[in-house]
């Protein structure tokens, strides 16, 4: 959730980023928000675009067209597991919490729980509190996040996250732990990524020690996993902003994809979809932002782009670079296919402790994501399968 930029077809906007700090993953505007010093990172690494067609007034979601003035209705929720338009997207793993509890969890959403401040609303860190016989107490760390009264945008992408976490679970994708709707009030309750985001690791303050290249190899494979998992349902579910903001990291660094705001059920993996485009710039499939054609594969170039961050530990986007390099993808794409060449836009914290080979075939692999045309890329089960392979080998080596 976050602000969202109208912006014409053809000619989407872009911003200078900021360093992030780790809060929460959002869609916000970068510069606009101030970050608190917790959880993760809530500024994408760019803007977040949108750009509506005309007279597009049907939203698909959990494959029906719905009007968007019923579908998200500003009446208050049962309390019962009910939203507020009377549907019920929830599993029974999910808790419908009461303003009480979360007022407790958070000591009254007093200011110094706040890990980030996004375009819809704050994140706060709480504390769930279970009785335990006798007389103890469980503590469980969660990540509190309330939507401001009036955001309508913020509205549509709670009920979306609701409805998508709320009937899925995968170990990749970040679990949501229960809601509440009462009054004018949306939060959404989550578990705690104690590590942060991916974004805050390769872009935070220099303080923040260096992700091994083991790690970053398990992130990929764990994220891909997470991707592939939603390409391969029943109904495909296109996660549309796949950005490193995005993948947040527990405490021994298993990645899980957030913020399912924009996610599209899509039509079958080999169609595609005529939509308004979201998305973050510098991650956005070019192919997709050129014609409205939503696809699976749209995911699969941001994955690369991803990638090649993990690889150089530089931003998608970063007008501060020179001319010529401010695109990351378009900078580095010649560097990708040559060994020698990959070596000079290395991560230089990762001090050259990575083996050669490896990087240049995940180099190569980023290449095949990262092609204009959708039909060229690989699947995300192939990539999947790709970096388990080469994870196999270097376990093997040691």
């Amino acid at each position: 959730m976050g602000i969202c930029c109208s912006c014409s077809a053809h000619k989407p906007a872009t911003t200078q980023d900021q360093d992030p700090t780790p809060s929460t993953a959002d869609h916000v505007s970068a510069g606009s928000d101030d970050f608190g010093n917790g959880w993760f990172s809530i500024a994408s690494t760019s803007i977040t675009t949108w750009m509506s067609h005309p007279s597009s007034s049907f939203t698909t979601i959990w494959g029906k067209n719905v009007p968007e003035s019923s579908q998200f209705s500003d009446a208050t929720g049962s309390g019962d597991g009910t939203l507020a338009n009377g549907q019920n997207a929830t599993n029974s793993s999910v808790t419908v919490f009461t303003l009480a509890q979360l007022r407790s969890a958070t000591y009254n959403f007093r200011s110094d729980m706040v890990l980030g401040k996004g375009g819809f609303g704050d994140v706060y860190k709480g504390w769930l509190k279970e009785k335990l016989p006798p007389r103890g107490i469980k503590k469980t760390a969660v990540a509190i996040k309330k939507l401001d009264s009036f955001s309508m945008q913020g509205l549509k992408e709670w009920k979306a996250e609701v409805y998508f976490l709320g009937t899925h679970s995968h170990p990749n994708l970040v679990k949501l732990l229960g809601y509440c709707s009462e009054s004018r009030e949306r939060i959404l309750v989550y578990e705690f990524m104690k590590k942060g985001s991916l974004n805050y690791h390769l872009f935070g303050k220099r303080s923040v020690p260096p992700l091994s290249w083991d790690i970053r190899l398990k992130i990929a494979i764990d994220t891909a996993r997470g991707l592939a998992y939603l390409h391969t349902l029943e109904k495909p579910i296109i996660y549309r902003d796949f950005k490193s903001s995005n993948i947040l990291l527990d405490e021994f660094y298993n990645a899980k994809l957030s913020d399912f705001g924009l996610s599209f059920w899509g039509p079958l993996i080999d169609s595609h979809v005529s939509t308004r485009i979201a998305g973050t710039m510098g991650y956005i499939d070019p192919e997709y932002l050129a014609t409205g054609h939503l696809h699976v594969k749209s995911d699969v170039y941001g994955f690369g782009v991803v990638v090649v961050e993990m690889l150089t530990g530089l931003r998608a986007i970063d007008m501060k670079r020179p001319s010529g390099k401010q695109i990351l993808v378009d900078w580095v794409k010649p560097y990708l296919t040559n060994r020698r060449k990959l070596k000079k836009i290395m991560d230089s914290r990762l001090e050259g402790k990575y083996p050669p080979k490896e990087a240049s075939q995940i180099a190569h692999l980023a290449i095949k994501c990262l092609q204009q045309e959708s039909r060229f890329r690989p699947s995300m089960t192939e990539i999947a399968e790709t970096l388990e392979q080469i994870d196999a080998i270097h376990m093997r080596l040691g």
